[in-house]
């Protein structure tokens, strides 16, 4: 119980302190609209359909490549380093607070960021008269799986390449942008040639991307995805892993200074 009442208790500070920068909030609800609509205005017109239909399509991309990768992965970084540099872990290690708490605390605020995401870009979606094509369940574990996933490398960055609030912006772009384009968030994969699909494969923004678009856009099953699925499974795992590794290899190094 102990650890349960304080891992919310570092949720709620997580969200409370993103819902009163008003301005980070606003930007963080633009971002994906306006990725899912460009992304939706280039497939249209590259394949010759309706811009609704397009969206479809590009949703899945636009949530768990674009608006995930840098709300949680980014989010994460951001949320570390701050607390470095305004030395708020020190006070945390003086205080009762266990480390898995704070851990899990940063972990769950970021899903529920996460699934806040899923709804806004979904619900354009719902409005242009489109739905999900597949099972629900599968889609939302997909989607797990990509938080834990960009949750679990945001510790590692955060807590061994970040030393300053200027590092992340450089780290994410330097790491993040061309993962993004290998994984076909901007640019659909039947685009690639096929030296280009042979690198996407080591890529897990790919197989989120092409997970999700089986599953939410192609209305396909689990034995149609199950090869992107267990690479993220096993991804999301070792990420949580490293990242625990990561986090207890900072703590030491805090406690030390």
């Amino acid at each position: 119980m102990e650890y349960f009442n304080q891992t919310l208790a570092v949720t709620q500070r997580i969200l409370t302190e993103l819902f009163r920068r008003k301005r980070s909030l606003i930007f963080w609800i633009i971002f994906p609209i306006f990725i899912l609509l460009i992304n939706s205005y280039i497939i249209a017109e590259r394949a010759k359909i309706t811009t609704a239909l397009a969206m479809k399509i590009s949703a899945p991309s636009s949530l768990v490549g674009a608006a995930l990768f840098f709300s949680c992965l980014g989010g994460c970084i951001a949320t570390i380093v701050g607390e470095r540099e305004q030395k708020t872990l020190k006070r945390l290690f003086i205080s009762p607070l266990r480390g898995v708490s704070y851990f899990l605390g940063i972990f769950f605020a970021h899903c529920v960021i996460g699934i806040l995401q899923t709804i806004l870009v979904y619900s354009v979606l719902f409005i242009n008269g489109k739905s999900m094509a597949g099972s629900i369940i599968l889609g939302l574990i997909i989607i797990f799986l990509s938080i834990i996933s960009y949750v679990g490398l945001g510790f590692i960055l955060g807590t061994q390449l970040a030393k300053r609030t200027e590092d992340v912006n450089a780290i994410v772009a330097t790491f993040g942008v061309p993962l993004l384009i290998i994984g076909g968030t901007f640019f659909p994969s039947s685009l690639f040639s096929k030296k280009m699909l042979a690198i996407a494969q080591f890529n897990p923004i790919f197989h989120m991307n092409e997970a999700l678009i089986d599953v939410w856009g192609k209305g396909k099953y689990f034995d149609e995805i199950k090869g992107h699925f267990f690479f993220l499974t096993i991804f999301a795992i070792t990420m949580i892993f490293l990242g625990w590794l990561c986090y207890e290899r900072m703590i030491k190094a805090e406690k030390t200074l």
